[in-house]
């Protein structure tokens, strides 16, 4: 699905919209995540952080009865492509760091972290977590075998 030039104005506001509600200051005191919740029915998208306090919400027509299989999948891509290129008024944002925007479903279940931003690092990509279990799983295997 590629996003309408609508959509995209949606998702900057909704962003901007995130970053007032968080102003910058020098001593930073909030400890929160940003959750985004998208209903693939209603086409919703509501911001709330982690003591589920609604911070902003719209409606994405583009969205709306959307029947595509891969639907998250899809704007889990261009959200992080939008969270990048608006990385600069996100690290303003007077979030204490390391803090990150996930993407959830109608149903509140995580999908997937859309970016991490820590004091030097922004991530913007996959799941930090993926195949963590068999990594630790190799590392445990690997030093077992050298007793």
């Amino acid at each position: 699905m590629k996003f309408t030039e609508q959509t995209e104005q949606q998702l900057e506001r909704v962003i901007n919209k995130i970053a007032q509600k968080f102003p910058n200051s020098e001593d930073a005191t909030i400890f929160t995540d940003i959750h985004l919740c998208v209903s693939q029915e209603s086409g919703e998208m509501l911001a709330y952080d982690d003591d589920e306090q609604e911070i902003t919400r719209c409606v994405v027509e583009q969205w709306i009865d959307n029947q595509d299989e891969d639907f998250y999948e899809q704007i889990t891509n261009e959200l992080r492509k939008k969270l990048a290129t608006m990385s600069n008024t996100i690290n303003q944002m007077g979030i204490v760091k390391p803090f990150s925007f996930v993407l959830e479903n109608d149903d509140h279940e995580s999908i997937s972290e859309l970016y991490v931003a820590d004091d030097d690092t922004i991530i913007v990509g996959e799941d930090l977590m993926q195949n963590l279990e068999e990594d630790l799983d190799n590392f445990i295997n690997e030093l077992l075998k050298e007793d």
